[in-house]
């Protein structure tokens, strides 16, 4: 299927896109808000802007898709592969990120409070100037990630491996 195709059918109320191939897909400022992309592969894809709120992404494959200033709040992108994805900007906060795979994952100024990111990995993310306020790190893999000057205040760091992470200047429980 084409994006002219998917954006054709998500106007006509279809929104199960389980499985889909869309690698490379030009879906700049698309309205998508509760689609279902489940397992599909999406990698490279430009989704910059588009608005994905309430959608499930659940092992989807974004390996590389740039997600700048996309809406995914309150998505479920559980067990997704994020590695090399750009979300610079991007909405996340309630989102399920848990076992995501977002290795070096670029993810300044990304609103992720409230979000869930149990076993995630993160190794060598950028999440400069991010707000994790409120986010669930449990067991999450931080090695190697630049936290400058991230909002973890009132974050779960229980078990999270931090060695190697920049943490200055980072916000932490007041």
């Amino acid at each position: 299927m084409k994006a002219n195709e998917l954006l054709k059918n998500y106007a006509a109320g279809e929104r199960n896109f389980t499985a889909i191939h869309l690698s490379e897909a030009d879906l700049r400022g698309a309205e998508l808000s509760g689609v279902i992309f489940d397992q599909a592969v999406l990698d490279g894809a430009d989704l910059r802007d588009a608005n994905l709120a309430g959608s499930s992404l659940v092992e989807a494959d974004l390996n590389g898709a740039d997600l700048r200033n996309a809406n995914l709040s309150g998505s479920n992108l559980g067990g997704a592969i994020l590695d090399g994805a750009i979300l610079d900007g991007a909405i996340l906060d309630g989102a399920n990120l848990s076992k995501a795979n977002l290795t070096v994952a670029k993810l300044i100024q990304a609103n992720l409070s409230e979000a869930e990111l149990q076993e995630a990995n993160l190794q060598a993310a950028n999440l400069d100037r991010a707000d994790l306020s409120g986010a669930d790190l449990t067991v999450a893999d931080l090695e190697q990630a630049n936290l400058n000057q991230a909002d973890l205040s009132q974050a779960n760091l229980n078990g999270a491996n931090l060695e190697g992470a920049n943490v200055e200047g980072t916000i932490l429980d007041q």
